[in-house]
């Protein structure tokens, strides 16, 4: 049978390691995750024992597509927390994860051939999802001095229906002020682009409050999820915020597409939002590893770093150690025992002088890691 050119999407190449980390563990090695962006903790206490109790009470059959009124109403309830803002619930929509949300945003915002802007570096998957649905993903290469997030400038002449922006930013956890923010709103609405911010990472900052683009503009599509802050990854709950005249476009599409949301993630979800001081014990640990991560990687031999604001992860330029950092990456698990991830995934132009590292692991591991690397270094030189 023939494919469709769509489907011609790159891999994600942090699951490719993530499958070799999974042999080498499967030969009895052990292995220090820095790849992947997965918190170590489980889901909140809270949101366990909720579900637990729903699976002995309810059917847990379909819910409504825009998900459940509760769930809507305490995530709007959220951003009162959160950021000082009165949202309407009715905006909240549940997704299948920050996923579900992106296709979504983008089905309903864009047509085949449309120009999307996404920062490069970048979570790879917004160029995956744009070309799986026909549409054209352009990288913004973004500067070091800019703390590789994009700026208005950065727009001129490039013909966008829209623009997909991330503060913190996967994978190098920086973020973009109030002014900053601001000034890309402004120049995608002059050029006459859609703005989607990816909230994923809010919750976990750790020296200023992230800034959501709904503190500026209510002409938006936010997207957060339950995976990062909340520690829910498999879980695969979302959401999204969208102008009140785009919620019944959004909601037609979630019917046909997905239906509804896992109705058990809801559950669990709207306990979640609940156990936020639980939440917050588990970004202390992650304060503790990022700052075991800006001493130690310097001292390994990774000097070029962009000190993260947020999320679990620091981004390094590697371009005086390799070319290729795909061969970094494998000979870093192979000798060090240490699993980090290739630029590749996140600039398809620079990456190969790049690579990601994680700190969500417990801070023992971080350390051990540091450790290995500092060897692993010491022995390459």
């Amino acid at each position: 049978m023939r494919n469709s050119t769509r489907s011609d999407v790159d891999p994600f190449i942090v699951m490719d390691v993530m499958e070799a980390a999974r042999k080498a563990e499967e030969e009895g090695r052990h292995i220090i995750h820095m790849e992947v962006g997965q918190p170590s903790t489980p889901a909140p206490s809270g949101a366990r024992r909720a579900l637990a109790a729903a699976l002995e009470d309810d059917s847990l059959g379909y819910t409504v597509a825009l998900g459940l009124p509760a769930l809507r109403k305490r995530i709007a309830t959220l951003y009162g927390e959160w950021y000082n803002l009165d949202l309407n619930p009715e905006r909240v929509i549940v997704t299948p994860g920050s996923s579900g949300a992106f296709l979504l945003s983008f089905t309903a915002l864009f047509d085949s051939g449309d120009r999307v802007g996404i920062g490069a570096p970048g979570y790879p998957s917004y160029r995956q999802i744009l070309k799986a649905l026909g549409m054209q993903p352009v990288d913004i290469q973004t500067a070091a001095e800019n703390r590789y997030q994009p700026v208005a400038a950065d727009l001129a002449g490039q013909d966008l229906a829209g623009l997909m922006v991330a503060s913190p930013a996967n994978p190098t956890g920086t973020m973009l002020g109030h002014e900053a923010l601001g000034a890309l709103i402004d120049a995608a609405a002059g050029a006459g682009a859609s703005f989607i911010s990816d909230e994923i990472y809010h919750g976990l900052e750790y020296e200023a409050k992230a800034v959501t683009a709904l503190e500026i503009t209510d002409e938006c599509y936010v997207i957060n999820s339950f995976s990062k802050f909340f520690s829910m990854t498999g879980w695969r709950a979302g959401w999204m915020v969208v102008p009140e005249d785009h919620v019944r476009v959004v909601e037609r599409i979630a019917q046909n597409m997905f239906i509804c949301a896992p109705h058990a993630s809801q559950v669990a979800a709207l306990a979640a939002l609940d156990c936020q001081d639980e939440m917050r014990g588990n970004l202390a640990v992650y304060a503790k590893n990022r700052q075991l991560m800006l001493d130690g990687l310097p001292k390994a031999g990774f000097a070029k770093i962009a000190p993260p604001d947020g999320a679990f992860y620091v981004y390094a330029d590697v371009s005086d150690l390799t070319q290729d950092s795909r061969s970094l990456a494998a000979e870093i698990l192979e000798k060090a025992g240490v699993a980090v991830t290739p630029g590749l995934d996140f600039d398809p132009v620079r990456g190969a002088t790049t690579l990601r590292f994680s700190y969500a692991r417990s801070t023992a591991d971080i350390e051990e890691g540091l450790a290995r690397l500092k060897t692993f270094m010491a022995c390459r030189g």
